[in-house]
């Protein structure tokens, strides 16, 4: 880690405070995905601004949000005695009115649990699920032509069965310790009395105020008289009250059944100009589903994420489990080690467009893709030349999947916890695009996940893994993550951020690890992380520098705003230490 490094962090502390056999398969990512930039030109969640963040230490326990409003929620929480369960219950439901354009009651998410009275790590599925009566030509015009990525986010078309309320329920029938009741107060005293409007939220409204303007509902709220809200406003709503009022005495069936259910159904389905097909009957019959999780060795440490239907673990793992192979020294922050991150990236990328879908509907080669020997061989091919490698592809596993592109934008959020007990949550929730479909019901926004799905069903006569079907899971970056050293848990990290989200939570980890930085550094350091061949480089900061040294070992660079959003809490023998992104406002509280 070069001298020069180390002071650009400071910096940035105190402004904010076999081998080609084995790709056998030849789908390649070493371009951008069609439609992506134009995508990121239309309204993902867009920088905002940075928020002074420093390091936080505890004792006993603690939580990280992207909003200081529900991180105090958990940390009430928490401190009642309530679990690391109870505390996200109380987290999510707040970030759902206060931080409504990444994620909600309308969306789902990936939750990884440590038991620590158990010993156990469960992951839990709460990711949104198409309905039932949709077919794999969703996406497609009449000419059967992929429609533009905002005409088929806008609305109801791309709105999966909304998983949030069913997930909360069932981690905390499982792990919660205080009544279900009691983990409302919180959210419910915020709608009536009202919130004050953060800059990030008055922000993210300006910018995408051409989407929310064109159903009455989502612009009356968001734009009181035609304006858009404005900072430090106080805004209330009775809407979302109510229905949290209902979901706190009745449980998720308060949601995903009756009045309240049947309110999202007739949004959904009357969409103007372009309605979904989501109905009672998919609401009523959603289902969260436990999976293995994925865990791959990197270092002393033991990394497990969540597997597919989110790529997010397998990915993260993948990349880790590559440079695992290299020695810290051969992975530090200078040319060489961005090589060896980048290509390791690239390589895992070209897996995840290939084979990475939902388990229950396609052949997902999981224990092929994290094996040791297979990481092995991908590691090697970094080591063929000292120069970016020309083009990359997927191993060759299953021969009749072929790899598509799927648009999948940063509207997302985080959630770190760990309680007195010594339990641990990590939790990745999102609505996709910022503010979701636009549409509202029961005073809270509806994602548009199932824009996660390629919207082309066949490349070259042959069947993409992640194509829309009636009752699927769209596949997913979010990659929430607990770390293990010596059994036990070390680190719960994750972030938002679309596709990048598996670049922010390897380069924080690497940072940490091999660039041996505090977690608040290692949050802090600049972005730069690298996808579909492109390098990406965080604008505004030293990672710029590494541009004409990447350039001459073969990379594209592309410098741009890189909004992470990571939390992330470490676990050490006699402390909590804590850190939030300085990109979006999270905080974190403990004691």
């Amino acid at each position: 880690m070069t001298k020069t490094y180390l002071l650009t962090v400071l910096a940035i502390s105190m402004a904010i405070s076999g081998c080609q056999a084995i790709g056998g398969n030849q789908a390649k990512t070493d371009d951008q995905p069609t439609g992506i930039i134009g995508a990121d030109a239309h309204a993902p969640e867009r920088a905002t601004g940075l928020t002074e963040q420093r390091q936080v230490i505890a004792s006993d326990f603690m939580v990280a949000s992207a909003n200081p409003l529900a991180t105090q929620a958990g940390y009430h929480i928490l401190k009642q005695g309530g679990s690391a369960a109870d505390a996200m219950v109380a987290v999510q439901t707040t970030l759902s009115l206060v931080e409504p354009q990444s994620s909600g009651l309308g969306g789902g998410a990936f939750v990884l649990y440590w038991d620590n009275s158990a010993k156990t790590l469960t992951t839990f599925d709460g990711r949104e699920t198409a309905p039932m009566r949709v077919t794999p030509e969703l996406f497609l015009d009449k000419e059967g032509q992929p429609l533009k990525f905002m005409e088929a986010v806008v609305g109801g078309r791309s709105v999966g069965t909304p998983a949030i309320p069913k997930l909360m329920e069932t981690v905390h029938q499982r792990y919660g310790v205080l009544p279900w009741q009691a983990l409302f107060d919180t959210p419910i005293n915020l709608a009536k009395q009202g919130f004050e409007v953060s800059p990030r939220l008055a922000i993210s409204v300006e910018q995408n105020q051409q989407y929310l303007s064109r159903y009455p509902e989502t612009a009356t709220y968001f734009l009181p008289n035609g304006m858009p809200l404005k900072a430090g406003s106080l805004l209330k709503n009775p809407d979302f009250a109510d229905s949290v009022q209902a979901l706190a005495t009745q449980g998720a069936k308060a949601l995903h059944t009756g009045k309240y259910a049947q309110n999202i159904v007739s949004a959904v389905q009357n969409a103007k100009d372009n309605p979904g097909q989501l109905s009672l009957q998919d609401l009523s019959d959603y289902q969260v589903v436990e999976r293995p999780p994925v865990c791959v060795t990197y270092r002393v440490y033991e990394v497990c994420g969540m597997g597919a239907p989110s790529s997010g673990g397998i990915t993260v793992g993948q990349i880790l489990g590559i440079l695992n192979e290299f020695s810290p020294n051969q992975v530090g922050y200078d040319a060489e080690g961005l090589r060896r991150l980048g290509d390791a990236s690239r390589l895992a990328f070209a897996d995840r467009d290939v084979y990475l879908g939902d388990p229950d509907f396609v052949p997902v080669p999981t224990h092929q893709l994290i094996s040791k020997d297979y990481l092995k061989q991908r590691s090697q091919l970094l080591e063929q030349s000292d120069k970016a490698l020309p083009s990359v592809s997927a191993g060759d596993f299953i021969r009749e999947w072929v790899s598509a592109k799927a648009i999948e934008l940063p509207s997302t959020s985080h959630i770190s916890i760990v309680d007195k007990a010594g339990n641990v949550l990590s939790m990745t929730t999102s609505i996709e695009n910022a503010f979701g479909s636009t549409l509202m019901a029961n005073g809270y926004l509806l994602n548009n996940e199932l824009t996660d799905f390629s919207f082309e069903p066949t490349q070259q006569g042959r069947q993409v893994a992640n194509r829309v079907e009636p009752g699927k899971r769209p596949r997913s970056s979010m990659a929430p993550t607990i770390v293990f050293k010596e059994g036990k848990p070390y680190m719960a990290i994750g972030s938002p951020g679309g596709s990048r989200i598996i670049g922010y939570v390897a380069k924080t980890i690497v940072a940490h690890s091999d660039w041996n930085m505090p977690i608040q550094d290692a949050i802090s350091a600049p972005n730069l992380l690298n996808r579909f061949g492109s390098y990406e480089l965080e604008a505004g900061t030293a990672a710029t520098e590494w541009q004409q040294a990447l350039t001459e070992l073969g990379y594209k660079t592309d410098v741009r705003e890189l909004n992470s959003g990571v939390q992330a809490i470490v676990i050490e023998p006699s402390r909590l230490v804590g850190g939030a992104d300085p990109r979006r406002e999270g905080r974190v509280m403990g004691d």
